[in-house]
């Protein structure tokens, strides 16, 4: 493993696993979301997006954390490991509720500096759409590449992936 992605819904835990992973088998971790946010929440276009991940796509070591359905085809033609949080959506809003708690005005780690968190609406109606909009266009994409994918549906079985991993590193 040394080209991975780590996607699901928001609030699965995608920085938390690739920060963990990324460590594990020292690799450089890229958030896509600090690659796509400017501070004060100005969105970066595609384009901008695009150009930003294609010198580390083209590195031979990295972790990327996060869907961006605009690049995912170009980063899956490139990984050979895909970590995906398939977990409930009931247990992502629930987690990304704690988030926006936990790190309330603040900037999250995995974030561009002077993004700080907070309560947004259309984020929650996001999560909460997942499953009949985001995920069937990544199961799409995926379906391609299945012998890449480690499905994991929830966080004891993530526990037990991460656990097994070790021992064979």
């Amino acid at each position: 493993m040394q080209r991975l992605m780590v996607i699901g819904p928001c609030g699965a835990g995608k920085s938390t696993v690739s920060r963990t992973l990324g460590e594990m088998l020292s690799v450089p971790v890229y958030h896509l979301d600090r690659l796509h946010w400017k501070a004060g929440w100005v969105e970066g276009s595609q384009e901008e997006l695009r150009e930003e991940l294609s010198p580390i796509i083209a590195q031979d070591h990295w972790l990327i954390d996060g869907n961006y359905g605009s690049t995912m085809e170009l980063r899956l033609t490139r990984a050979d490991t895909v970590i995906y949080l398939d977990y409930p959506i009931r247990l992502c809003f629930w987690r990304a509720l704690k988030r926006v708690w936990q790190f309330r005005g603040k900037t999250r780690p995995d974030m561009t500096e002077g993004c700080p968190e907070r309560f947004d609406l259309d984020f929650f109606l996001y999560i909460a759409m997942w499953n009949w909009n985001a995920k069937p266009r990544t199961e799409r994409l995926l379906r391609r590449q299945e012998d890449k994918v480690h499905r994991i549906k929830n966080p004891d079985m993530l526990k037990q992936w991460l656990d097994n991993l070790e021992i064979s590193t």
